[in-house]
């Protein structure tokens, strides 16, 4: 990927503690039926470090979806 070029997710970024938020619920579904996982900023940001991108901001939406923003690190 270009260093100049940003990645965008459109993903629903799961607020921290006992905050309500539909992606909640879809994280407990996605758990036991798929084995996967809704994610907090702080574990996207880890994961992309991983993949070699950092993340730069998350952008909320007027849905239950955010927009994750990384560019290449």
């Amino acid at each position: 990927m270009n260093p100049a070029r940003r990645l965008l997710l459109v993903e629903m970024v799961l607020p921290l503690g006992d905050t309500p938020h539909p992606g909640k619920m879809l994280d407990m579904t996605m758990l036991v039926s798929m084995g996967g996982q809704e994610r907090t900023e702080v574990e996207y940001g880890s994961l992309l470090t991983k993949a070699g991108f950092r993340l730069t901001r998350v952008v909320p939406t007027s849905s239950a979806a955010s927009i994750v923003e990384a560019v290449v690190a």
